[in-house]
């Protein structure tokens, strides 16, 4: 997949300028595609030069010219060909596991203390999934909302992107109380 599509998908829904598109991203999109803010507002120069999106000038009065962005009815096209190609399936490269690959001749406190952090910012992640959740179904229950809810592709990438979060937490907790209970069991030797 490309940075293209993650755009493109970003802008379905509404007109955005470069600034709304990189808040859009940390919110909704980055559970399944990071990327900076230059890189983003690259992309919007690109996709704009082949006409996948059209941008028009929009004057403030208090605010310098913004450019507001919208998917074209080629962009939708383009869409539409990426979600009809094969998909290849997802890998893991995180430098966590490198380290935790090495526990056996590394520090365990270090490492317990990097699964922790991990651990913590994993919550925190959930606990915004979470909140964006709520909002997105409002006072509908999950099962409602997914079968007549407005939209459901961007509740359903929050959702894998809460699973995939509670994951990395329930995994750095064991991990660390594995090796916190193996250190204790040398120690006590």
């Amino acid at each position: 997949m490309a940075l293209r599509h993650a755009v493109l998908a970003a802008l379905l829904d509404e007109e955005l300028s470069g600034y709304q598109l990189t808040k859009a991203f940390d919110l909704g999109v980055a559970n399944f595609w990071h990327a900076q803010p230059q890189q983003l507002y690259a992309e919007l120069a690109r996709l704009e030069k082949e006409e996948l999106i059209a941008g028009r000038e929009v004057v403030q009065d208090t605010r310098p010219t913004k450019r507001l962005f919208r998917v074209t009815d080629a962009g939708a096209a383009e869409l539409e060909r990426f979600t009809a190609a094969a998909t290849k399936p997802s890998f893991i490269r995180d430098d966590l596991l490198v380290k935790v690959q090495a526990a056996d001749h590394v520090d365990g406190r270090t490492l317990i203390a990097r699964l922790t952090e991990r651990a913590a910012f994993a919550q925190a992640k959930i606990d915004l999934f979470g909140e964006l959740l709520r909002a997105m179904r409002g006072d509908r229950d999950e099962e409602e909302f997914l079968r007549h809810g407005e939209r459901v592709g961007p509740y359903l990438t929050c959702l894998r992107g809460l699973a995939f979060e509670q994951g990395n937490r329930d995994w750095c907790e064991r991990a660390a109380a594995a090796l916190r209970e193996r250190a204790a069991a040398r120690s006590g030797r």
